[in-house]
């Protein structure tokens, strides 16, 4: 089981109060960028760049493809504030910790959340390159008690027992489903279940059987702790997923995931998925 660590209030406050005075605007709009997907943060424009080994007490991030800082500027028309590189607990940081930029994002004004995340397909439909819109989630480290509202709760943040069973805003998941049908993406896109393990092995063929069986469509290692503490902060939350490989299925099978396929998708799909979420960012009402 995870120690309790609760991050105190004011130490999230000291981070934001870092940040603050730099920005030209009060970001209304997060956006989380998933393994390979950074490169949503390099269409910011008039950007202003805060490196996570820069802000005080906050963690690094340390795998390959996020790039490890804040970047506030414009998308869209929209004054934004993107996480390049997002924190995981299998890097050593408890799910409180690794979740301390959602709030700081919400005390620098965030009111909607985007996540995004490359994912395996257990749902043997899709296809690799598929977009998946979030419509749920399985958060299966919270079923051994590791969450990230875990130890003494502030009603500073949020209440002390949050429903996420609506986490994933309805409106959101539509606008998506019409912008994707008006750029000719709908090919691409699917709409499912996100479940996160917590990493950093890939799972087996019996746990992919498992996830399957539960109703899950993608698995991952993130965005779960991280939309929990923005649905407990009271944001609204888009989610999306890119498909970047198909999680093994059969006990024989000589295939195996690998970072690297991750980081190949990401790169091969990026120029249609940042069209698509840049694109949801501009008719976003935020």
């Amino acid at each position: 089981m995870e120690a309790c660590e609760s991050i105190p209030y004011e130490k999230v406050e000291c981070i934001a109060n870092v940040i603050k005075p730099k920005l030209k605007a009060m970001p209304k709009l997060g956006v989380i960028c998933g393994s390979g997907l950074g490169g949503l943060a390099d269409m910011v424009t008039d950007k202003v760049c805060f490196p996570y080994s820069e802000l005080p007490d906050f963690p690094v991030s340390t795998v390959a493809g996020h790039k490890g800082q804040f970047v506030a500027g414009h998308i869209g028309g929209k004054y934004v504030i993107v996480m390049q590189g997002r924190l995981h607990a299998y890097e050593g940081y408890s799910m409180a910790k690794a979740t301390v930029p959602v709030r700081v994002m919400k005390l620098l004004g965030v009111e909607t959340l985007i996540v995004t995340n490359a994912a395996g397909g257990l749902n043997q439909s899709y296809n690799v390159g598929d977009f998946m819109i979030i419509k749920d989630q399985i958060n299966f480290p919270g079923f051994v008690g590791i969450n990230p509202l875990k130890g003494p709760n502030d009603e500073r943040f949020g209440p002390r027992f949050p429903s996420v069973s609506k986490a994933y805003n309805l409106e959101y998941r539509k606008l998506a489903r019409q912008i994707a049908e008006e750029l000719g993406y709908s090919q691409y896109l699917r709409e499912g279940v996100y479940c996160s393990l917590g990493g950093p092995t890939y799972e087996t063929v019996t746990e992919c059987l498992f996830l399957r069986n539960a109703g899950a469509d993608a698995v991952g290692m993130s965005t779960c702790p991280e939309v929990i503490v923005a649905a407990h902060a009271s944001m609204k939350v888009f989610g999306l997923s890119l498909i970047t490989n198909k999680s093994v299925m059969e006990y024989d099978s000589e295939k195996a995931a690998n970072h690297e396929e991750v980081l190949e998708t990401g790169k091969k799909q990026a120029c249609l998925l940042l069209k698509f979420i840049s694109t949801i960012i501009t008719k976003m009402n935020v």
